[in-house]
Protein backbone atom coordinates (compact mmCIF):
# COMPACT_ATOMS: atom_id res chain seq x y z
CA UNK A 1 0.00 0.00 0.00
CA UNK A 2 1.56 3.15 -1.11
CA UNK A 3 1.11 6.89 0.03
CA UNK A 4 -1.53 6.98 -3.70
CA UNK A 5 -3.66 4.15 -1.90
CA UNK A 6 -4.03 6.54 1.50
CA UNK A 7 -5.54 8.88 -0.59
CA UNK A 8 -8.15 6.92 -2.39
CA UNK A 9 -12.31 5.88 -1.89
CA UNK A 10 -12.41 3.50 1.34
CA UNK A 11 -13.22 -0.40 1.02
CA UNK A 12 -15.42 -2.70 2.44
CA UNK A 13 -12.50 -3.95 4.42
CA UNK A 14 -12.62 -0.36 6.69
CA UNK A 15 -16.29 0.02 6.34
CA UNK A 16 -16.87 -3.29 8.43
CA UNK A 17 -13.86 -2.47 11.09
CA UNK A 18 -15.73 0.84 11.01
CA UNK A 19 -18.78 -0.24 12.55
CA UNK A 20 -17.22 -2.99 14.80
CA UNK A 21 -15.21 0.05 16.78
CA UNK A 22 -18.75 1.19 17.55
CA UNK A 23 -18.68 -1.28 20.48
CA UNK A 24 -14.48 -2.33 20.86
CA UNK A 25 -12.83 -0.18 23.80
CA UNK A 26 -10.59 2.19 21.33
CA UNK A 27 -9.02 3.65 23.98
CA UNK A 28 -7.40 0.48 25.53
CA UNK A 29 -7.07 -0.77 23.05
CA UNK A 30 -4.89 1.87 21.49
CA UNK A 31 -2.84 1.78 24.47
CA UNK A 32 -1.98 -1.86 24.68
CA UNK A 33 -0.99 -2.39 20.59
CA UNK A 34 1.16 1.03 21.25
CA UNK A 35 2.68 -1.51 23.96
CA UNK A 36 3.25 -4.45 21.93
CA UNK A 37 4.59 -2.26 18.92
CA UNK A 38 7.55 -1.24 21.66
CA UNK A 39 8.40 -5.08 22.21
CA UNK A 40 11.77 -6.03 21.07
CA UNK A 41 11.35 -9.93 19.64
CA UNK A 42 13.88 -12.77 20.78
CA UNK A 43 15.86 -13.76 17.69
CA UNK A 44 14.94 -13.68 14.09
CA UNK A 45 11.16 -12.30 15.20
CA UNK A 46 12.20 -9.16 15.52
CA UNK A 47 13.78 -8.29 12.07
CA UNK A 48 11.46 -10.12 10.60
CA UNK A 49 8.33 -8.10 11.63
CA UNK A 50 10.03 -5.41 10.98
CA UNK A 51 11.01 -6.27 7.70
CA UNK A 52 7.73 -7.20 6.86
CA UNK A 53 6.29 -4.18 8.07
CA UNK A 54 8.59 -1.85 5.79
CA UNK A 55 7.67 -4.34 3.04
CA UNK A 56 3.90 -4.25 3.70
CA UNK A 57 3.66 -0.41 3.50
CA UNK A 58 5.98 0.60 0.94
CA UNK A 59 8.83 2.22 3.62
CA UNK A 60 11.07 4.82 1.80
CA UNK A 61 14.06 3.39 3.58
CA UNK A 62 16.87 5.07 1.45
CA UNK A 63 15.07 8.43 3.23
CA UNK A 64 15.35 6.66 6.08
CA UNK A 65 18.37 8.44 8.96
CA UNK A 66 19.36 4.61 9.63
CA UNK A 67 19.55 1.34 7.51
CA UNK A 68 16.48 -1.06 8.17
CA UNK A 69 18.17 -3.80 10.66
CA UNK A 70 19.09 -0.52 13.15
CA UNK A 71 15.39 -0.30 13.90
CA UNK A 72 14.35 -3.56 16.38
CA UNK A 73 11.00 -2.61 16.80
CA UNK A 74 8.06 -1.82 14.81
CA UNK A 75 7.86 1.62 17.49
CA UNK A 76 11.27 2.26 16.26
CA UNK A 77 10.82 1.91 13.04
CA UNK A 78 7.39 4.20 12.87
CA UNK A 79 8.82 6.94 14.62
CA UNK A 80 12.04 7.30 12.45
CA UNK A 81 14.12 10.45 11.50
CA UNK A 82 15.11 11.19 8.13
CA UNK A 83 18.20 11.56 6.36
CA UNK A 84 19.53 15.15 6.51
CA UNK A 85 18.66 17.01 3.59
CA UNK A 86 16.21 15.08 2.21
CA UNK A 87 13.35 17.11 3.19
CA UNK A 88 14.50 20.75 1.79
CA UNK A 89 12.82 23.40 2.80
CA UNK A 90 10.61 25.70 0.66
CA UNK A 91 9.61 29.12 0.77
CA UNK A 92 7.58 30.61 3.26
CA UNK A 93 4.33 28.50 4.92
CA UNK A 94 5.17 24.51 5.02
CA UNK A 95 3.22 21.86 4.51
CA UNK A 96 3.56 20.09 8.18
CA UNK A 97 3.96 16.34 7.81
CA UNK A 98 4.28 13.68 4.75
CA UNK A 99 0.64 13.22 4.26
CA UNK A 100 -2.25 14.18 2.46
CA UNK A 101 -3.95 17.20 1.87
CA UNK A 102 -7.64 16.19 2.50
CA UNK A 103 -9.79 19.53 3.11
CA UNK A 104 -8.94 23.04 3.03
CA UNK A 105 -10.75 26.66 3.50
CA UNK A 106 -11.71 29.58 5.07
CA UNK A 107 -13.16 29.44 8.51
CA UNK A 108 -15.85 31.57 8.74
CA UNK A 109 -18.09 31.57 12.09
CA UNK A 110 -15.98 29.45 13.44
CA UNK A 111 -16.15 26.83 11.13
CA UNK A 112 -14.29 23.68 10.00
CA UNK A 113 -15.33 21.00 7.69
CA UNK A 114 -14.30 17.18 7.83
CA UNK A 115 -15.93 16.37 4.68
CA UNK A 116 -17.87 18.57 2.42
CA UNK A 117 -21.25 19.85 4.12
CA UNK A 118 -20.47 18.51 7.04
CA UNK A 119 -18.74 20.71 9.93
CA UNK A 120 -17.45 21.10 13.44
CA UNK A 121 -16.42 23.94 15.75
CA UNK A 122 -12.48 25.47 16.51
CA UNK A 123 -13.95 25.78 19.92
CA UNK A 124 -14.73 22.54 19.85
CA UNK A 125 -11.60 21.63 18.16
CA UNK A 126 -9.25 23.76 20.57
CA UNK A 127 -11.78 23.35 23.38
CA UNK A 128 -11.31 27.13 23.66
CA UNK A 129 -14.08 29.51 24.16
CA UNK A 130 -12.54 32.66 22.04
CA UNK A 131 -11.44 31.27 18.85
CA UNK A 132 -12.11 35.21 17.13
CA UNK A 133 -8.32 35.19 16.48
CA UNK A 134 -8.72 32.62 13.80
CA UNK A 135 -12.33 33.92 11.81
CA UNK A 136 -11.80 34.33 8.13
CA UNK A 137 -8.17 32.50 8.16
CA UNK A 138 -8.06 29.31 6.63
CA UNK A 139 -7.70 25.76 8.28
CA UNK A 140 -5.94 22.65 6.44
CA UNK A 141 -6.01 19.27 7.53
CA UNK A 142 -3.78 16.47 6.58
CA UNK A 143 -4.05 12.63 7.00
CA UNK A 144 -1.05 10.57 7.72
CA UNK A 145 -1.34 6.92 6.31
CA UNK A 146 1.25 3.95 7.84
CA UNK A 147 3.24 4.41 4.64
CA UNK A 148 4.03 7.80 5.86
CA UNK A 149 7.37 9.57 7.90
CA UNK A 150 5.59 10.42 10.91
CA UNK A 151 7.38 13.04 13.02
CA UNK A 152 5.37 16.74 12.88
CA UNK A 153 7.27 19.89 11.78
CA UNK A 154 6.71 23.50 12.44
CA UNK A 155 5.32 25.07 9.12
CA UNK A 156 6.72 28.42 9.87
CA UNK A 157 9.17 30.23 12.53
CA UNK A 158 7.78 31.56 15.68
CA UNK A 159 7.37 31.01 19.42
CA UNK A 160 5.65 27.96 20.65
CA UNK A 161 3.53 29.67 23.50
CA UNK A 162 1.27 27.34 25.06
CA UNK A 163 0.86 23.43 24.84
CA UNK A 164 -2.94 21.79 25.20
CA UNK A 165 -3.30 18.15 25.72
CA UNK A 166 -7.03 17.05 25.70
CA UNK A 167 -7.74 13.56 26.17
CA UNK A 168 -10.69 11.88 23.72
CA UNK A 169 -11.61 8.71 22.19
CA UNK A 170 -9.69 7.41 19.49
CA UNK A 171 -11.90 6.33 16.49
CA UNK A 172 -9.96 5.66 13.39
CA UNK A 173 -9.49 8.71 10.72
CA UNK A 174 -10.00 7.25 7.65
CA UNK A 175 -12.37 8.17 4.93
CA UNK A 176 -15.07 5.52 6.52
CA UNK A 177 -14.90 7.34 10.23
CA UNK A 178 -14.40 10.97 7.98
CA UNK A 179 -18.20 10.69 6.28
CA UNK A 180 -19.91 8.59 9.52
CA UNK A 181 -18.64 9.91 13.08
CA UNK A 182 -19.76 13.38 13.27
CA UNK A 183 -17.14 15.92 14.78
CA UNK A 184 -14.52 13.28 14.73
CA UNK A 185 -11.71 15.30 15.32
CA UNK A 186 -12.99 17.31 17.84
CA UNK A 187 -14.17 13.82 19.87
CA UNK A 188 -10.74 12.62 19.40
CA UNK A 189 -7.62 12.46 21.65
CA UNK A 190 -5.96 16.21 20.36
CA UNK A 191 -2.07 17.45 21.18
CA UNK A 192 -2.47 21.41 20.49
CA UNK A 193 0.43 23.91 19.59
CA UNK A 194 0.00 27.24 19.60
CA UNK A 195 2.28 29.73 17.81
CA UNK A 196 3.17 33.15 17.72
CA UNK A 197 4.27 34.49 15.36
CA UNK A 198 4.75 38.45 13.41
CA UNK A 199 1.52 37.39 11.39
CA UNK A 200 -0.18 35.93 14.03
CA UNK A 201 -1.20 33.34 16.19
CA UNK A 202 -0.96 30.03 14.24
CA UNK A 203 -2.57 26.48 16.37
CA UNK A 204 -1.05 23.18 15.00
CA UNK A 205 -3.58 20.31 16.30
CA UNK A 206 -2.42 16.33 16.33
CA UNK A 207 -4.93 14.49 16.27
CA UNK A 208 -5.19 11.00 17.92
CA UNK A 209 -6.81 7.52 16.28
CA UNK A 210 -7.61 4.16 16.95
CA UNK A 211 -3.44 2.46 17.14
CA UNK A 212 -2.52 5.86 18.01
CA UNK A 213 -3.25 7.14 20.78
CA UNK A 214 0.13 7.87 22.18
CA UNK A 215 1.65 11.09 20.72
CA UNK A 216 4.68 12.86 22.11
CA UNK A 217 6.53 16.13 21.82
CA UNK A 218 9.81 16.57 20.65
CA UNK A 219 11.31 18.90 23.57
CA UNK A 220 9.42 17.69 26.30
CA UNK A 221 9.29 14.40 27.05
CA UNK A 222 6.95 14.71 30.17
CA UNK A 223 3.67 14.89 27.51
CA UNK A 224 2.57 11.64 26.21
CA UNK A 225 -1.23 10.94 25.48
CA UNK A 226 -3.41 8.37 25.82
CA UNK A 227 -2.11 7.57 28.95
CA UNK A 228 -4.56 5.70 32.22
CA UNK A 229 -3.81 8.26 34.59
CA UNK A 230 -4.64 11.36 32.25
CA UNK A 231 -7.78 11.77 31.52
CA UNK A 232 -8.65 15.59 32.01
CA UNK A 233 -7.57 18.62 30.05
CA UNK A 234 -3.85 19.73 30.48
CA UNK A 235 -2.95 23.81 29.53
CA UNK A 236 0.40 24.90 30.29
CA UNK A 237 1.68 28.06 28.91
CA UNK A 238 5.74 28.30 28.25
CA UNK A 239 7.52 30.75 30.00
CA UNK A 240 9.74 31.33 28.46
CA UNK A 241 8.22 30.44 24.94
CA UNK A 242 9.82 27.97 23.18
CA UNK A 243 11.42 28.95 20.04
CA UNK A 244 11.20 27.21 17.28
CA UNK A 245 12.64 27.17 13.51
CA UNK A 246 10.12 26.34 10.17
CA UNK A 247 10.93 22.74 9.51
CA UNK A 248 12.12 21.97 13.14
CA UNK A 249 10.18 18.94 14.89
CA UNK A 250 7.39 18.77 17.51
CA UNK A 251 5.80 16.50 18.01
CA UNK A 252 5.38 12.40 17.19
CA UNK A 253 2.60 10.19 15.83
CA UNK A 254 3.31 6.73 16.94
CA UNK A 255 1.19 5.51 13.69
CA UNK A 256 -0.72 6.88 11.29
CA UNK A 257 -3.13 9.88 12.07
CA UNK A 258 -4.25 13.25 11.19
CA UNK A 259 -2.57 17.01 11.59
CA UNK A 260 -5.44 20.18 11.18
CA UNK A 261 -3.71 23.90 11.04
CA UNK A 262 -5.05 26.91 11.93
CA UNK A 263 -3.83 30.43 10.15
CA UNK A 264 -4.93 33.70 11.31
CA UNK A 265 -6.11 35.68 8.43
CA UNK A 266 -3.80 37.22 6.28
CA UNK A 267 -1.78 34.40 6.91
CA UNK A 268 -1.55 32.43 3.38
CA UNK A 269 -1.67 34.93 0.55
CA UNK A 270 -2.99 32.45 -2.22
CA UNK A 271 -5.81 29.47 -0.99
CA UNK A 272 -7.25 27.20 -3.64
CA UNK A 273 -10.86 27.27 -2.05
CA UNK A 274 -12.46 25.85 -5.39
CA UNK A 275 -10.62 22.99 -5.37
CA UNK A 276 -11.31 19.71 -3.32
CA UNK A 277 -9.12 16.98 -4.65
CA UNK A 278 -7.20 15.71 -2.35
CA UNK A 279 -3.21 16.68 -2.67
CA UNK A 280 -0.32 13.68 -1.53
CA UNK A 281 2.49 16.26 -0.46
CA UNK A 282 5.93 16.21 1.73
CA UNK A 283 6.79 18.06 4.87
CA UNK A 284 8.93 21.08 3.78
CA UNK A 285 6.86 21.46 0.78
CA UNK A 286 5.51 25.44 0.05
CA UNK A 287 2.05 25.99 0.74
CA UNK A 288 1.62 27.95 -2.14
CA UNK A 289 4.41 30.71 -3.92
CA UNK A 290 2.79 33.69 -2.22
CA UNK A 291 2.72 32.72 1.33
CA UNK A 292 4.58 34.43 3.67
Amino acid sequence: MGRKECCVAMSLKEMLLGYLLYVVPKNLMSYWVGRLTCLKLPGFLGPALVGWFARRYHLNMDEAELPLESYPTINQLFTRRLRPGVRPLGEGVVHPADSCLTQRGEIILGSLYQIKGWGYSAQELLAETNVSHWEHGHYLTYYLCPTDYHRVHSPVSGKVVRITHIPGALWPVNLWSVQNIPHLFARNERLIFYIDTPLGRVALVMVGATNVGKMTLCFDSDWVTNQPDRREIRRKDLEPPFEVQKGEELGVFNMGSTVVMLYPPGFLDSFPHEDSAEIPVRMGESFSPTSH
